[in-house]
């Protein structure tokens, strides 16, 4: 178990210098007169000139690139060319918002997904066409049209929840959950229906195991059979499309973001990146790299404890 550890971390590291270096360069490739944009259009030239040079951007890029990355390394992300707010603070101020949204995402996907999955797996029917016809449903609507929907009907209609806005967890509870709960309704539409089809189909597949009648031709109970072998057997194939989900919901939370105006990362990202302000951006990049790595190893390691035939690949 050491060394399949110690083997994603590794991979894990070489990823994010690969990553750093291929987002600072891709960034450096258009020409954006930084300059220009914060001291405006009617600024003379040589003020221009020596505020990019203030910001190194008059140096090469493979040397601005190993300048930022010996920082990065020392925990120093700089400071916004823009607002001059420190990058890790921003960051930091934003990222409980859409740890918030991920998190409660991913709990109602594994608890409904898993729950509809092994159903729809062992009664089959109509219980299983109503899952597949949800799981078609899910990922064939746009998730736009998805949370105007939710937002319409939710907010709009029966006004049990605010259309905009957000109320941090310290400052009230109560408040924190009526604002988040639609969004994270919003964003769990699609990962239930495709996590509940991946179970599905693993239940199904592990049902039709010799073992598995085996275990009935020994007059084990239906249920004991389901919670003890087939979930257990099941759940590898899952637990990979759901960390593949958790990855995914890091694009459609810019989405709900945008729509619900959370102060998130989400839209953090689409307002610097818009103004290409490279220190916050390659924060942004950073954070999303390091928390794909983490669960993709905690994806793993749930994987190699159901299935220890996974460790040796």
């Amino acid at each position: 178990m050491l060394a399949f550890v110690l083997r994603r971390v590794a991979a894990g590291v070489a990823l994010i210098g690969v990553i750093s270096l291929l987002s600072y360069t891709l960034l450096s490739i258009p020409h954006l007169d930084v300059g220009r944009q914060l001291l405006g259009q009617n600024a003379p030239q040589e003020l221009v000139d020596a505020k990019n040079a203030a910001l190194g951007l008059d140096r090469p890029v493979a040397v601005r690139y190993l300048d930022w990355l010996g920082a990065a390394l020392r925990g120093d992300f700089g400071t916004s060319w823009f607002t001059s707010e420190n990058v890790l603070q921003a960051i930091a101020n934003r990222l409980p918002v859409t740890l918030s949204l991920m998190i409660g995402v991913t709990v109602i996907t594994a608890l409904l997904s898993f729950v509809l999955g092994v159903w729809a797996g062992v009664r089959r029917g109509v219980v299983d066409r109503f899952v597949q016809v949800f799981a078609v449903l899910g990922y064939a609507l746009p998730g736009f049209l998805v949370t105007l929907v939710i937002v319409l009907i939710f907010a709009v209609e029966l006004g049990w929840f605010p259309a905009i806005g957000y109320i941090g967890m310290g400052e009230s509870l109560t408040g924190w959950l009526s604002t988040i709960t639609l969004p994270i309704l919003a964003l769990s539409v699609g990962s239930v229906a495709g996590v509940a089809q991946q179970v599905r189909g693993s239940v199904i597949d592990v049902l039709r195991q010799d073992y598995i009648r085996t275990l009935r031709a020994r007059g084990l109970p239906p249920w004991r059979i389901v919670l003890r072998h087939v979930l257990r057997n099941a759940s590898a194939p899952a637990l990979a499309v759901l960390g593949m989900q958790f990855v995914g919901l890091l694009g459609g939370a810019v989405l709900v973001e945008q729509i619900f105006g959370l102060p998130g990362l989400g839209s953090m990202t689409v307002g610097y990146t818009t103004r290409g302000d490279i220190p916050v951006i390659m924060a942004l990049v950073m954070v999303t790299v390091v928390g794909v790595i983490v669960i993709n190893l905690v994806t793993d390691l749930l994987i190699g404890w159901l299935n220890p035939k996974a460790r040796l690949r």
